[in-house]
């Protein structure tokens, strides 16, 4: 059975697109973009902000209400319902240390179906020191040495990924180069798998 590595934020879930409306918007109502805007990740740049007071703002946003109450991406979690069943699924996510139990509480609540371990690799942040055991998400599945499939949001992740021979699926998103809908990134995983099967 193939092993499938989701990764959480913008991937399983909305999380920009909720933080820049629910969050930022609201704070700063003169602000004239758009989600489709946020062409980098992070994106402080774009929002004419400090990375500090970009990563307080999420950070206060994953410790709120919203972030419990956000809904899977609905595609993703319809391909759980009709296919999740033929696989072994891990969430694994970059995520602040004093983040990491709001995250892994929404997966269960809306994945524990299906997910049943959840990894972080402790995002870097001012005050925080971490025992680093992995440099990025790739090093710890190297070590992990059981993901077959990648699914995540960050094309770097995707090349380095390659690298160790884990197949990768990238889901759309404004800050990188897929040109396809999250429904055909899901077809993309289907073949993936058929053709990783023996």
């Amino acid at each position: 059975m193939l092993t499938i590595a989701w990764d959480v934020d913008d991937v399983l879930n909305n999380l920009m697109y909720e933080w820049f409306t629910k969050e930022w918007m609201a704070k700063q109502p003169r602000c004239a973009l758009k989600y489709a805007d946020l062409k980098i990740n992070p994106p402080h740049e774009i929002l004419s902000t400090s990375l500090d007071e970009y990563l307080g703002s999420l950070d206060l946003f994953r410790s709120a209400k919203y972030y419990q109450q956000m809904r899977p991406v609905q595609e993703i979690l319809e391909w759980f319902r009709r296919y999740g069943k033929n696989y072994r699924h891990i969430a694994l996510t970059a995520v602040p240390a004093k983040a990491a139990s709001f995250s892994a509480s929404w997966v269960f609540n809306n994945f524990g179906q299906w997910i049943r371990t959840f990894h972080f690799i402790p995002s870097k942040r001012k005050g925080e020191a971490n025992p680093q055991y992995d440099n990025d998400k790739i090093d710890y599945l190297q070590w992990l040495n059981r993901a077959d499939i990648l699914v995540e949001d960050k094309e770097e992740n995707i090349r380095s990924a390659a690298k160790i021979n884990i197949k990768g699926v990238l889901i759309p998103r404004p800050w990188n180069s897929a040109r396809c809908t999250i429904g055909e990134s899901l077809r993309l995983l289907e073949n993936l798998s058929d053709r990783a099967l023996p």
